[in-house]
């Protein structure tokens, strides 16, 4: 089915988040190393340079931006540096400093404010050799004991915090398995909904029904909770998330830049900050 839609932004990109703090949509380029935000009404949108391509990007609890470069985790600080001509981004942690043939490609944070991530095979063999981690500033670093995959995608999590739904984006199948965040524990890893062959499946959100919403190859498509098809939408996407007034908003980036979706009717859950205070 073919939905009315609205472009904000001609700038092609992944990660697509809302800022409830400041109301706008941020995300990070994906034809050049770069984070945008924008506004519906703004006159200005940002955009400044990042070092490396990102693979994820997450509001934290003290108005800080998390985001995932290539091989790093790091903080910036967009309220200070937002008309910088390049966001500083303090380091983190390494992720697979010995592996030169992987880099970040997703991430979302959890119901307790932990980030989730995964990592993606940049080399040409396109062997699935990507991993699964856990980072927070209570327990650092974890590697969750998911299945190897050629890219981590469609990483999000149900309202409680105990379902953790990922794909891998050369795959042809969502996923969803048990999810401990305090442990950082996986287990019992089912499909969630096998898809068509192609269909790349790349960022993925949940509405307050528990429907998730999955970008794909050239379409949009919503699941109920039991994994059948609810509807597709055509529009060529790489990452969705809800925002605006009472999450009705749904919006989409790819390489034809940043759209609003109509869905009437549709509320999205609120993404869980970072926790980034100081661990006890």
């Amino acid at each position: 089915m073919t939905v009315p839609s609205s472009r904000l932004s001609q700038h092609a990109g992944r990660c697509l988040r809302w800022d409830a703090r400041g109301n706008r949509w941020w995300w990070a380029g994906s034809g050049a190393h770069a984070v945008h935000a924008v506004a519906e009404q703004d006159p200005a949108p940002l955009a400044c340079r990042l070092p490396d391509a990102a693979g994820l990007l997450a509001h934290c609890a003290s108005g800080r931006v998390l985001l995932g470069l290539s091989k790093r985790l790091g903080f910036s600080e967009p309220g200070r540096d937002a008309r910088a001509r390049q966001l500083r981004v303090q380091p983190l942690v390494a992720v697979d400093a010995a592996e030169p043939r992987t880099a970040i490609s997703d991430g979302s944070t959890d119901r307790r404010g932990f980030l989730v991530f995964g990592t993606r095979n940049v080399a040409a063999d396109g062997r699935a050799i990507g991993s699964f981690y856990q980072f927070s500033g209570k327990y650092g670093l974890r590697r969750l004991a998911l299945p190897v995959v050629a890219e981590a995608s469609a990483i999000c999590f149900s309202a409680d915090g105990k379902r953790m739904f990922f794909a891998d984006a050369q795959g042809c199948a969502l996923l969803a398995c048990d999810y401990d965040a305090e442990r950082g524990r996986v287990g019992a890893v089912k499909v969630f909904a096998q898809l068509d062959a192609g269909a790349t499946p790349r960022g993925a959100v949940l509405d307050t029904a528990g429907c998730l919403w999955n970008a794909q190859a050239g379409q949009l498509v919503q699941y109920a909770p039991d994994g059948k098809v609810v509807r597709r939408i055509a529009l060529d996407c790489s990452s969705i998330a809800f925002g605006g007034a009472g999450l009705t908003q749904l919006a989409a980036v790819g390489e034809g830049g940043l759209f609003t979706v109509s869905v009437p009717g549709v509320a999205g859950q609120p993404d869980s900050p970072f926790d980034d205070h100081p661990s006890q």
